[in-house]
């Protein structure tokens, strides 16, 4: 699943139309003989701020670089699953264009991407950005893609709840039984207040339940990518922790078959204790829900073994001539890839117009690259970064996994898994797994 926010000083966006025409460079040169590229996950135009820094970035880079016109498009979300193969099938790509990272192999596998291995050598960021992120887009060896953000999944929590329900808001739940006994001393504060929260619709619940599996050592498909490998003890137990917190313990609330607006609106308006979340959640807390960023903290994945990371980047359109591969990797890296520079780099900017600064993302650079944005990120922070503290140690200490191959199709059926484990108290946890396995084991033997 993708994150909530398209970048990282995410300001507040509206919803914009996706471009379908004008993708795809009919040629690689302008009647002025400058190098044209097209690009998408341009904010559309009801993100004010944020459409304004987008368009003073292309604009200074196009004067650093007289030879390149650069042509954006709109769109939010920056991909449509419901569009994008069949924009990738059509040739209505943009020449570099948007992707998650479970997108990658896809992209690939279906040769709709062009090889960028010749030319990641004059990306000047690319041996700075994390390895692991690196190899996301790395194919039998060879460079298709440059990730430009990620995230990793946490525990987003209430201090002022805690503090109520005599918990230290300071030592957050590192373990499953600890955030279980913790939602239900929170719920036993009455008046509708929700101790602990999950999503269990609209493929939210399989991406849940799939971090929430990771977080204990398990897995969701065999290392092959063949056989589903849900129904293992660390499967059952995750279904077993949300059953009896639902029905034993009465801390997650009558109202079920929840999505990730309810449970931001309940965390907003001071009605929930806990749920899991990437970090840019808080933001979208506070600007659109009524939190306080005062009242929002962030710990890592209970569990103690993994987390589900994502996150995104771009790939190029696989009949990009080699003037536009090398134009685009100039345009990566002047608008993402630059410490305290370009859209997602120039903190003083996104300080002085209200976005939030301090974030805890996982780190995108290594060495020096790494250190300046950490020191720019820290003097120009906006928010209480002693929140996040525990979130920050914690990930030392976590595997950090990807999503599992055909995500969605397999959310899709975790989804009813969770949803019914949440809805009847008689459900059968043992049955629901095996049904969902020869599920997966059909989605997966389809490819």
């Amino acid at each position: 699943m993708r994150s909530t926010g398209i970048r990282r000083t995410l300001v507040a966006l509206g919803v914009g139309a996706l471009t379908l025409t004008a993708c795809g460079s009919d040629g690689d040169r302008a009647a002025d003989g400058k190098t044209r590229i097209t690009v998408n996950c341009m904010p559309p135009r009801s993100a004010e701020v944020d459409r304004r820094f987008f368009e003073e970035d292309v604009a200074a880079f196009e004067r650093k670089n007289p030879d390149i016109d650069v042509v954006p498009h709109d769109a939010f979300p920056c991909q449509d699953p419901k569009t994008f193969d069949a924009k990738l099938a059509g040739g209505q790509m943009e020449d570099v264009f948007y992707t998650y990272f479970t997108d990658a192999r896809h992209v690939v596998d279906i040769k709709q991407a062009a090889d960028l291995t010749p030319y990641v050598k004059e990306l000047k960021s690319y041996g700075t950005i994390q390895r692991q992120l690196r190899d996301i887009y790395t194919v039998d060896g060879r460079i298709y893609g440059v990730p430009r953000t990620g995230y990793s999944m946490g525990l987003v929590y209430h201090r002022q709840l805690f503090e109520r329900a005599g918990l230290d808001p300071d030592r957050p739940p590192t373990t499953w039984p600890e955030v279980r006994a913790a939602a239900k001393r929170i719920a036993a504060l009455g008046g509708g207040t929700v101790g602990y929260a999950d999503y269990s619709a609209q493929n939210q619940g399989g991406w849940h339940f799939t971090a929430e599996l990771y977080s204990r050592g398990g897995d969701v498909v065999t290392p092959d990518g063949k056989k589903a490998a849900v129904d293992s003890p660390e499967g059952r137990a995750v279904l077993r922790t949300l059953h009896d917190m639902r029905w034993t313990d009465g801390s997650m609330g009558g109202k079920q078959l929840l999505v990730i607006n309810d449970v931001q609106q309940m965390m907003g308006a001071g009605k929930l204790g806990m749920y899991l979340a990437a970090p840019d959640n808080i933001p979208i807390l506070v600007k659109e829900k009524g939190a306080e960023y005062e009242d929002l903290a962030l710990a890592p994945m209970p569990g103690g073994r993994a987390t589900l990371i994502g996150g995104d980047g771009y790939m190029f359109h696989r009949k990009a001539s080699p003037e536009q591969i090398r134009a685009g990797l100039k345009w990566l890296d002047h608008m993402f890839l630059t410490p305290g520079d370009g859209f997602l780099g120039d903190y003083a900017r996104a300080k002085k117009n209200d976005a939030p600064v301090g974030l805890p993302e996982p780190r995108l650079f290594t060495g020096a690259a790494d250190v300046r944005d950490q020191q720019l990120k820290e003097s120009h922070a906006n928010v209480p970064v002693e929140n996040y503290q525990a979130f920050l140690d914690g990930n030392q200490d976590l595997e950090m996994r990807i999503e599992p191959p055909q995500a969605q199709q397999l959310y899709s059926v975790l989804d009813g898994v969770v949803s019914a484990v949440l809805t009847k108290e008689d459900a059968d946890i043992g049955r629901l797994l095996e049904d969902a396995s020869a599920k997966i084991d059909g989605i997966l033997a389809r490819g």
